[in-house]
C-alpha cells in the first residue's frame, strides 16, 4: 500500500451521502465558478489542476470539424457535439448523417455499446437487440469526424489517431477556447483523443462558447446545442432540462463526474468528482447553480437525488457546500 503524504492536498467534500439521517459516504472533488468577466469567483479544491473533460470536450471537437470545413448546423451539429442518450431520433439522424456523406454505421469506430439511457437500453434488449457501434453514445460526434474525413481526403481508418489532422484540428480548438495549453493526451471511453485541462479552462472553454459571436465556430456551436439540447443529451437527462429551461445556457456533462456549464452573460462553473460517481452530479450541479444566481423548478428538478430503503424513500444524497 501507497502512503499519503501528509503534503499532499485532499479534496474536499463536494457532496455527501445520507441514509436515515446517518452520513454513509464523501464524493471529493473540485469545482470552480467564474463570474461574468472570467475570473474566478468561487473555488474549491486544485481547480488548477489538469484532468480529462471526457465528453465536456465535445463542443470543442465539434467546433473542429466546423474548422476542418465540414457544413453542419441545426440538429446535426447538436448531435457532433452529443452524449445522446440513444433515443429513436438520435439513432434515426445519425443514421441519415452518415448516408449523406457516403458512409453506413460499419465506418464507426466506436465501441459496440447499448444506449445511455437505462429506459431505453431496457427496450432496446427487449427488442432483441445487440450492442452497436451506432447506440453508443458518442456516434454522433465519430459520424461528424467520419465526413470531415471524407470532405478534406483524409484517411478516415486513422481518424482516431492524435497526429491525425482532424484531431490536430480538435487540439488547437481546446486550447483556443480554454486559454492554456494541453497538457496531456489520452484516449476516451469512444476512442476518440482525449485532451487533459484545467477546470478553470474548461469553465474558460464554455464561456468561450457561450459568448462567442454567432457566425464564429464556438457561436455555431454554442446556438446549436442550446436550440436542440434534446439532441445534446436525450428527454430524461439534466442537459437537456437546463438548457431548455435557462435561455442562453450551455451544459454539458462528462463520463467520471465531470460537469461544464456557462451561462449567456458569461458566468461559468466547471467541477469534477474524484471517485467519479455521476449520482453525485445533480446535487452538485445544482448547488453551484445557485452559486451563480440560477434557481427554479428545474435547478430544484436537477437536484434531487434520493436514495431507497426498500420501496421508501429514505435519505439523499446532498452538496455540502
Amino acid at each position: 500500500m501507497t502512503a499519503v503524504s501528509p503534503t499532499s492536498p485532499i479534496p474536499p467534500v463536494l457532496a455527501e451521502v445520507v441514509r436515515s439521517g446517518f452520513v454513509e459516504g464523501h464524493h471529493r472533488g473540485s469545482l470552480v465558478v467564474l463570474a461574468a468577466d472570467g475570473s474566478v469567483e468561487f473555488a474549491l479544491g486544485d481547480p488548477s489542476a489538469p484532468v480529462f473533460p471526457r465528453s465536456s470536450n465535445k463542443p470543442m471537437q465539434a467546433a473542429a470539424v466546423l474548422r476542418a470545413g465540414l457544413e453542419l448546423s441545426g440538429e446535426r451539429l447538436a448531435i457532433a457535439a452529443a452524449s445522446h442518450s440513444g433515443e429513436g431520433f438520435h439513432l434515426d439522424l445519425v443514421r441519415k448523417m452518415l448516408a449523406e456523406h457516403g458512409l453506413t454505421p460499419d465506418d464507426l469506430q466506436t465501441p459496440p455499446d447499448l444506449p445511455l439511457d437505462p429506459a431505453e437500453a431496457e427496450t432496446y434488449l427487449a427488442a432483441g437487440h445487440v450492442r452497436e457501434r451506432l447506440t453508443m453514445n458518442c456516434s454522433g460526434k465519430h459520424a461528424a469526424m467520419l465526413a470531415a474525413c471524407k470532405l478534406n481526403g483524409w484517411d478516415a481508418r486513422g481518424y482516431l489517431d492524435p497526429a491525425h489532422p482532424l484531431q490536430r484540428l480538435v487540439l488547437e480548438s481546446v486550447e483556443a477556447a480554454a486559454g492554456e495549453r494541453v497538457v496531456s493526451v489520452g484516449t476516451d471511453g469512444c476512442g476518440a483523443p482525449l485532451m487533459a485541462i484545467s477546470l478553470t479552462g474548461l469553465a474558460r472553454a464554455f464561456r468561450t462558447f457561450a459568448t462567442a459571436g454567432a457566425d464564429s465556430v464556438e457561436g455555431r456551436v454554442a446556438e446549436a446545442m442550446r436550440t436542440h439540447p434534446e439532441y445534446v443529451a436525450g428527454t430524461r437527462r439534466p442537459d437537456t432540462w437546463l438548457m431548455r429551461e435557462v435561455p442562453g445556457t450551455l451544459s454539458k456533462m462528462g463520463a467520471e463526474a465531470v460537469q461544464a456549464v456557462a451561462l449567456a452573460d458569461g458566468r461559468a462553473l466547471a467541477f469534477k468528482v474524484d471517485d467519479g460517481a455521476t449520482r453525485s452530479l445533480g446535487p452538485i450541479l445544482a448547488r453551484a447553480l445557485r452559486l451563480l444566481g440560477v434557481d427554479g423548478p428545474v435547478v430544484t428538478r436537477i437536484g434531487r437525488a434520493p436514495l431507497f430503503g426498500g420501496a421508501a424513500e429514505v435519505g439523499e444524497i446532498r452538496a455540502t457546500f
